[in-house]
């Protein structure tokens, strides 16, 4: 089967990029597309891939500023010229990688992370910045609607029309480009909701990798921390977890980076330590030390709280989105892998730390790590390549596939 491959874009080895690496490796002759590439940035897999890249690639700073480009993004993902003896293009995409162009009578597989979320969903949690309100009280972090580590009045500035505006244009150019579509298929039944609110469109399910195999239980002290593993992007809720911590006087170490880092160490209180990015050795070994893992974010599903629970470790996560597909509840009727709270707000939050150091008998981590093996690497590939081969098959005429 000839494959073409198309992604948003390779500057980082992240969820996304390890769902693309798994069909690099089962299909390495495949010609891979994406909008710009920083070499060296993700696996072997990936990095020894026939890799074209769109005219954003030549623009000086990319790496660090693309971003600001995303106006630009539509084009430079048609303008791609897909070969037109492929069987089957498959994209992987959160922003424009769907919108590809396919050769005439090519299905056209979408593995979406999730509906452009700066442009449907999240657009509040993504544009929000500190110029544009007043801070309050700290007892009164987080404990409001909206940003949550400030609050007050909001007034929109003519840049914020010309941002939704154009945002606005971007959100109909993903509901039109969804039609390029043959097949769709979700990281979890939240992205699958979306994809029917968002495109009219139903999809398969088939949740992401988790790497099981190196990402295991080990004889070593839990130390008295928490831990946040996350880029470092508003959305992700780090400040929820920082101000929690900062309320209750517990250790945190916040692994990641990201556009917030600065913002985010301006909140953080002395019991709170940044350590920027680092390896998926000294991740793993976090994992393992923590207390428990933080993950205050409304996820499209969550690899790293999945992670955390192949280590043994417990997780304490917002109660929606994917976190509610693969987190198991530990309460008085059954033992668990991990602990929900269900308001983004620092009480919510506290209530839900004070619950599992009261009650940590609670959470089991043979479960934790049963849980974990559902979602291997090993599933990924073998539901993902099953799939992608149907559809290729059901393309053929009948005398081909005979």
């Amino acid at each position: 089967m000839k494959l073409a491959l198309v992604h948003d874009w390779l500057t980082g080895m992240r969820g996304g990029e390890k769902c693309l690496a798994a069909l690099c490796r089962r299909f390495p002759d495949a010609r891979l597309f994406t909008l710009l590439h920083a070499a060296g940035t993700t696996s072997p897999d990936i990095e020894r891939m026939a890799i074209t890249t769109s005219f954003l690639q030549h623009v000086p700073g990319i790496e660090a500023r693309y971003r600001l480009l995303l106006p630009l993004m539509p084009k430079a993902v048609e303008r791609f010229a897909l070969p037109a003896d492929v069987d089957l293009v498959v994209s992987f995409s959160h922003a424009v990688a769907k919108g590809v162009r396919v050769p005439a009578g090519v299905p056209h597989v979408s593995y979406c992370f999730t509906p452009m979320r700066y442009a449907w969903h999240l657009r509040g949690e993504y544009f929000r910045s500190t110029d544009e309100l007043v801070e309050v009280d700290r007892d009164e972090q987080l404990s409001r609607a909206g940003y949550g580590v400030f609050s007050g009045k909001i007034t929109r500035r003519p840049v914020e029309f010309a941002r939704d505006a154009l945002l606005d244009r971007m959100r109909e150019w993903d509901r039109r480009s969804a039609e390029r579509v043959t097949h769709f298929v979700a990281i979890s039944n939240t992205v699958a909701a979306r994809i029917r609110e968002c495109y009219g469109r139903e999809s398969m399910v088939i949740y992401p990798p988790v790497d099981t195999e190196y990402y295991t239980p080990a004889d070593v002290p839990r130390e008295d921390h928490y831990l946040v593993v996350s880029a470092l992007v508003p959305y992700k809720r780090v400040d929820l977890a920082i101000a929690t911590c900062n309320r209750l006087g517990k250790k945190l170490i916040v692994i990641g980076r990201g556009p917030e880092t600065a913002k985010l160490k301006s909140l953080a209180g002395p019991t709170i330590e940044f350590l920027g990015w680092q390896t998926d050795r000294e991740i793993r070994d976090h994992l393992r030390r923590c207390r428990a893992l933080l993950f205050p974010g409304h996820e499209d599903f969550g690899i790293v709280p999945l992670e955390a629970s192949a280590c043994g470790t417990p997780v304490i996560a917002l109660a929606r989105g994917g976190a509610t597909e693969t987190i198991l509840a530990s309460d008085e009727n059954s033992l668990g892998s991990g602990f929900f709270f269900h308001e983004p707000t620092v009480n919510s939050l506290a209530a839900a730390i004070e619950n599992f150091e009261e009650s940590p008998e609670l959470f089991c981590p043979q479960r934790a790590r049963q849980q974990a093996e559902r979602f291997s690497a090993p599933r990924f590939e073998r539901e993902l390549v099953e799939y992608i081969t149907t559809v290729a098959q059901a393309s053929q005429p009948a005398a081909v596939r005979s």
